[in-house]
């Protein structure tokens, strides 16, 4: 079963189940998916739902970082269940050692030496860990071991 249709399936349960955060963070969710699809004119397979997915979660981190800011704990509460309810369909993610292991093996492997080299290593890390790692922490890794 691909990604799109497990959000779908899982889009009937809440409903069934009256379950409205879960069901309002699937909406949310579904639209995005439909508005690439519309946008771009293309049928967005599991790889892209992921980065989707990825881009949601980042949207409410932020959202949420923005709201303890403003002393609105209700609202960011709310954007944390949105996030608990999205991180269903990422993958399994990675320990820190895990990527600081990637980190090291990507460097070794494309033989990077200073920062100019950064992007070489993220090109190779992106294919490895999208979905498994927080990329903005792997570019912070790769920063630190770089420079």
């Amino acid at each position: 079963m691909s990604l799109k249709d497990q959000i779908l399936a899982d889009m009937k349960t809440a409903m069934r189940e009256k379950n409205a955060s879960q069901l309002e963070s699937i909406r949310m969710l579904r639209a995005a998916v439909q508005r690439v699809e519309v946008d771009e004119q293309i049928e967005v397979d599991d790889a892209q739902v992921l980065a989707i997915v990825e881009k949601q979660i980042k949207q409410s981190k932020d959202a949420i970082t923005q709201f303890n800011n403003g002393d609105r704990a209700d609202l960011a509460e709310k954007e944390q269940v949105h996030v608990d309810n999205l991180m269903v369909y990422l993958p399994e993610q990675l320990s820190d050692e895990e990527v600081q292991d990637a980190v090291a093996q990507a460097i070794s492997k494309t033989g990077a030496e200073s920062m100019k080299d950064m992007g070489k290593v993220m090109g190779l890390l992106k294919g490895q860990l999208q979905g498994k790692a927080d990329m903005g922490k792997v570019s912070g890794i790769i920063k630190s071991k770089l420079s």
